[in-house]
């Protein structure tokens, strides 16, 4: 996969980066609220002074994640997602090690997210990148990683 690249997202990837996380939301849940995520409306600005990747294969947007401070020295990543048709191929495995390499450069020593506790497939991925299952909470799995 040698033409991917992980870049920080630019307002020129406002667009594809909501449609991709909002299909793969609507994917997962059958249906799709965009109201429940604002956040996507102006992702420079929601995500202004936090890490925001996008993953391009072959000049095509097929990735995003995202990095946000949760408190001292600890980073939350969000808004994993991959194109359907690209799972499997090391995308996300990539986002998450250049996430990991931004958490060390701003200084985190531990990395947190949550994911819904029904996609296996999540859960199984974060584990396999050295993820600990904290605690289920309100239909989410929570995890933990030292960085």
């Amino acid at each position: 996969m040698s033409d991917l690249m992980i870049v920080p997202f630019h307002p020129s990837d406002q667009d594809d980066a909501k449609t991709l996380i909002l299909a793969g939301l609507e994917e997962h849940w059958g249906r799709l609220d965009p109201a429940l995520n604002p956040d996507l409306n102006n992702i420079a600005a929601s995500y202004a002074g936090e890490v925001f990747l996008v993953a391009r294969l072959a000049g095509v947007l097929v990735g995003t994640g995202a990095l946000i401070r949760e408190r001292a020295h600890v980073g939350r990543v969000v808004r994993m997602s991959v194109a359907q048709a690209e799972r499997r191929t090391g995308i996300a495995s990539r986002l998450l090690q250049s996430l990991t390499a931004q958490a060390r450069l701003r200084g985190y020593t531990t990395l947190v997210l949550e994911t819904t506790t029904t996609w296996d497939d999540a859960r199984a991925f974060y584990m396999r990148h050295g993820f600990r299952r904290t605690h289920d909470a309100d239909g989410d799995t929570h995890f933990v990683k030292a960085v």
